[in-house]
This record gives C-alpha cells, sequence and structure tokens, in this order.
C-alpha cells in the first residue's frame, strides 16, 4: 500500500482551535486541519510553514509537535504529524478550502472531520 507523508496545523487562537473544510478531491467537504505533503528532503517544521502559507496565505509559528497519526485509507496508508501552531499576524484567507470556523474543545465534535483527524479531535478534547 502506497503510503502518503503529510504534516498539520492545529492552529490556536486562545482556547479556540481552527478547522478547515476541504474544497477538492475525494474528501471533499470533509473537515481536517490544515496542512499537506512533505516534500523530499523537507523538515517537517518546514513543511507545516510552507503549507499554510499555501494554503491559507498565513504565518505561522510552530510550537511544538503533538503527535503522528497513522490511518489506513483503502487506497493509501497516511502517517500525519502534527503540530501546535499559532498565527504569527492573527489573518488567513482560504486559498484551497471552502470554510474555516474556530472551535471551542466543546464544539469540536461540531464538524464531520476526516477519518484520520479524529484522533488528533479526541487528544485535544483530552488536553484543552
Amino acid at each position: 500500500m502506497k503510503t502518503i507523508e503529510v504534516v498539520a496545523a492545529i492552529i490556536q487562537n486562545g482556547d479556540k482551535i481552527l478547522a478547515t473544510q476541504r474544497g477538492y478531491g475525494d474528501f471533499k467537504d470533509g473537515w481536517e486541519f490544515p496542512g499537506g505533503k512533505v516534500e523530499n528532503g523537507e523538515s517537517l517544521e518546514n513543511a507545516i510553514i510552507r503549507e499554510i502559507k499555501e494554503e491559507l496565505d498565513a504565518e505561522i509559528k510552530v510550537n511544538h509537535f503533538l503527535h503522528t497519526v497513522e490511518y489506513d485509507y483503502p487506497q493509501f496508508h497516511l502517517t500525519m504529524h502534527c503540530f501546535i501552531c499559532e498565527l504569527i499576524k492573527g489573518e488567513f484567507t482560504l486559498l484551497e478550502h471552502e470554510a474555516a470556523r474556530w472551535l471551542t474543545k466543546e464544539e469540536l465534535d461540531k464538524v464531520n472531520w476526516l477519518p484520520a483527524d479524529v484522533e488528533i479531535v479526541h487528544i485535544l478534547k483530552r488536553n484543552m
């Protein structure tokens, strides 16, 4: 099975976490933590900074590593490295997603998360 390695930003603003809704592909309309594929030779931290710039036209600060999710989708295995981050300037623009929401711990279950992101939601609910 093909393995895809990605990074995801758990962007915090006070007691809220940013969730984004995919606007394309097989998982269109599913909610996720923003991020994307790691390029050859790229560090995980540089990958997440680049991906957030490409997807949200935003600059982030990577605060710390949270967790790596290993998840088997029918067509591929996903390795997703998740980092707690914050926006440097506090603003973003949706370039690839169709919607975004800032969610409190109590609101995390209000969106339909993609399967691989559910594990991170459970971790956040225990630790926020």
